[in-house]
C-alpha cells in the first residue's frame, strides 16, 4: 500500500497520542503541529514534529507545508483535535471575552488548517477531513454555554465543508466524543463515574476509520462516541 500523510492537531494530548498512535500503526506518516515544541510523542512511535501556532494563518500554513513536503506519501488526510474546554455560569455570568475565547479555541484552528489544506487534498485526488466536536453540541447542558456553542460551530462548519467539496473528492466527517477519558479529566473530576466515560483508543478507532478509504461514500456525517453506560 503506497504510503499516505494525515495531519493531527492536536497530535499531542491525551486523545491527540491515541490518534497519532492509531494512524502511525496503520502505517500512516503522522505530522503533528506543537505550538511550542514541547509535546511529547506516545511510546515508540515518529511522527513529523512542526512546530506551528494554528490560531494563526501562518501557522496553519506552516504545519500543511509540512505535512505536504513528501511527495511520496501524499496528504490524504487532516484530523482537527485542537479545542478547548471551559466552564462557569449561566449565559448572563458568562463574559463576552471568554464567549469569544472558547470559539477562538475551538474554531479557528479548525477552519485555518482545514482552509489551509483543502487544496492539496483536492489536487492529491481527494481525501479526508475528520473534525471534533462534542455531545454537548447537539446535547448542551448548563455553564459551558461558550463552549457548547463553539462545538456546534465545527460541527456546522464540518458539514460545509462536506457540502463544498463532495464533488471534489474530499469528505468531511465529525466524532462528537463524550467526555473522554484523560488523566487530565480524571484530575478535574475526580469524583465522576469514569466508567461512563469514553477511552482515548476507541475515539481514535473512529477517526482513523474516518480518514480511511473504507469510510469513501460517508461524508456530512456526525458520528457519536459515547461512554458506556
Amino acid at each position: 500500500m503506497a504510503q499516505r500523510t494525515v495531519l493531527v492537531t492536536g497530535g499531542t494530548g491525551g486523545l491527540g497520542g491515541a490518534v497519532t498512535a492509531a494512524f502511525l500503526e496503520a502505517g500512516w506518516r503522522v505530522v503533528v503541529p506543537e505550538r511550542d515544541g514541547a509535546g511529547t510523542a506516545p511510546a515508540g512511535a515518529a511522527p513529523v514534529r512542526v512546530t506551528a501556532d494554528l490560531l494563526e494563518p501562518a501557522g496553519a500554513a506552516r504545519a500543511v507545508e509540512a505535512a505536504t513536503a513528501d511527495p511520496a506519501a501524499p496528504l490524504r488526510a487532516v484530523v482537527n483535535l485542537v479545542g478547548g474546554y471551559a466552564s462557569g455560569g449561566l449565559v448572563h455570568e458568562t463574559p463576552v471575552d471568554e464567549f469569544d475565547r472558547m470559539l477562538r479555541l475551538n474554531l479557528r484552528p479548525t477552519y485555518l488548517v482545514t482552509q489551509a489544506a483543502l487544496p492539496h487534498l483536492v489536487a492529491a485526488g481527494g481525501g479526508a477531513v475528520v473534525c471534533v466536536s462534542a455531545r454537548a453540541a447537539v446535547a448542551p447542558f448548563p455553564g459551558a454555554a461558550g463552549y457548547v456553542t463553539a462545538k456546534a460551530a465545527v460541527l456546522a462548519f464540518a458539514n460545509a465543508v462536506a457540502v463544498e467539496y463532495r464533488q471534489r473528492g474530499v469528505r468531511c466527517n465529525t466524532v462528537l466524543p463524550s467526555v473522554i477519558d484523560t488523566p487530565a479529566n480524571r484530575a478535574a473530576q475526580p469524583d465522576a463515574d469514569h466508567r461512563r466515560w469514553v477511552p482515548p483508543a476507541e475515539i481514535a478507532a473512529v477517526i482513523r476509520f474516518l480518514a480511511s478509504a473504507d469510510s469513501a461514500p460517508t461524508s456530512g456525517a456526525s458520528i457519536p462516541v459515547y461512554g458506556r453506560a
